[in-house]
């Protein structure tokens, strides 16, 4: 049974906290996290009634999932919802150094791409094995796209489409390993492109439907009529909306750096923290299951849940809409009756 303030994902059965923990943090995303504090971390974000978690390969050069597998031992396996993703092959390699790809205490791996069928079945296979499960819930197509990879997209693309990438998670889902299969990525274009070609049930898009930026609405709202759930990671873009000086994982563009002040002072009209209108904004949107936040500390998944669970003024979103600060066609908090089961 999940705890209330929770929201399906497609038709697959599964329910996710509208609060999410991410779990990159954990892994020493700029800044090393010893083992006693992420372990407390993931207690107090337990404690607070979060149980959906998101981990990846990727992370701290597989120390997230490492760190996610040993907190979650042990616990009824139907009592969270956690989701991982394929995409990269860790491969052993001593020569990993500090502040490699941000991480700042990575292990000694070296992440190499590989989308193909025998690619996505061995990164799962891997997966399994750090986190100690036998099956993932949400499984997901990590950092595709064109302005991640650059020229090498469309190899990547092939890999997925015609090697048989995609055609992995279908058979790891039908399998009944794996509940719901997806995207975890940061453009909504390429999510737009791959749901015209394989059956995804979700999509986790990270800094691109945010109070700070809505480019991706339509995106969203084609979701919404397909029926394929949406996860929204970074809702503080990098955390800028968090008082942090980094947007998109760099510094910080004027331009942008001047719109989250003028979000900040808006939200400070209604004596409103930007912080838990930032969390609270994309819950609206009717494709929306979850919220992730990256939490390093338990304090942090204090503040977040304080956050996502403050009453916060109607008038407050239609003064932001009024100002043109969040799109006229973006949905806000309590224009319809989207109830949390």
């Amino acid at each position: 049974m999940m705890p209330r303030n929770s929201r399906p994902v497609a038709t697959t059965g599964l329910q996710l906290t509208t609060l999410g923990l991410g779990a990159a943090a954990l892994a020493g995303l700029y800044d090393a996290v010893d083992e006693a504090t992420a372990a407390a971390t993931l207690q107090a974000a337990w404690d607070a009634g979060l149980r959906y978690i998101d981990t990846a390969p990727f992370y701290g050069y597989t120390l997230s999932e490492r760190r996610v597998g040993a907190f979650l031992a042990g616990r009824p396996r139907d009592g969270f919802v956690l989701s991982t993703k394929v995409g990269r092959l860790m491969l052993p390699d001593e020569q990993a150094r500090p502040g490699s790809d941000g991480w700042a205490a990575p292990l000694p791996y070296r992440p190499v791409y590989d989308y193909s069928y025998g690619g996505v079945r061995r990164s799962f296979d891997d997966s399994l094995k750090r986190l100690g499960l036998s099956r993932i819930d949400m499984l997901l197509v990590h950092d595709i796209g064109r302005l991640t990879h650059g020229a090498r997209h469309e190899l990547h693309w092939r890999a997925l489409t015609e090697d048989g990438g995609f055609r992995a998670l279908e058979d790891l889902r039908s399998e009944g390993v794996v509940r719901a299969i997806g995207l975890g990525v940061n453009e909504w274009e390429v999510a737009q492109q791959a749901l015209a070609v394989a059956p995804l049930d979700c999509v986790l898009l990270a800094g691109r439907y945010t109070l700070l930026e809505q480019g991706s609405l339509g995106f969203l709202d084609q979701c919404a009529a397909a029926g394929v759930s949406v996860v929204i990671g970074g809702p503080f873009n990098s955390g800028l909306l968090a008082g942090q000086a980094k947007y998109d994982y760099g510094n910080v563009p004027p331009e942008v750096g001047q719109r989250a002040q003028t979000l900040e002072a808006a939200c400070a009209e209604f004596e409103v923290p930007l912080q838990a209108a930032a969390l609270q904004f994309p819950l609206a949107h009717p494709a929306v299951a979850s919220v992730l936040a990256g939490m390093r500390s338990p304090g942090q998944v204090a503040a977040n849940a304080a956050w996502m669970a403050s009453a916060l003024p109607r008038e407050l979103w239609l003064a932001l809409r009024e100002r043109g600060l969040i799109q006229a066609a973006a949905p806000l908090p309590g224009d319809a009756a989207k109830e949390d089961s």
